[in-house]
């Protein structure tokens, strides 16, 4: 996918909780026998779904990944990459340390107006 094909999915577009972090992702899907709601979101079953962004940094330039995840598996939905400018602020802000990070400031603002959200 690319962000015009979620931009014309009303659908998809709800569908996505801008507030999942990777973190997040995995306490909810990955180890969802083993520990307590802290919240109103519980997982039940493999039909349980969330669809959310991540920053991967493990390459030269950092990807946005779109992501689709429920307790059997995590797709990557769409590969999107960040302007170059967004790009080194971003490696700057996470100390050009590898890793995988939730979508938040910037770039939630610039996914939000590509999307067509704000």
């Amino acid at each position: 996918m690319r962000l015009e094909d979620i931009r014309k999915d009303t659908e998809l577009l709800n569908a996505i909780d801008w507030d999942m972090t990777p973190e997040e992702a995995v306490r909810l899907y990955l180890e969802w026998g083993n520990n307590w709601a802290r919240g109103n979101y519980v997982i039940r079953s493999k039909n349980d779904v969330t669809h959310y962004f991540v920053v991967n940094t493990w390459k030269e330039k950092p990807i946005i990944y779109f992501i689709r995840r429920n307790s059997e598996e995590a797709l990557e939905l769409a590969e999107i990459t960040m302007p170059d400018d967004m790009s080194h602020r971003f490696l700057a802000s996470v100390g050009r340390n590898k890793g995988v990070y939730a979508v938040e400031g910037e770039v939630r603002n610039w996914l939000k107006k590509e999307l067509r959200m704000t």
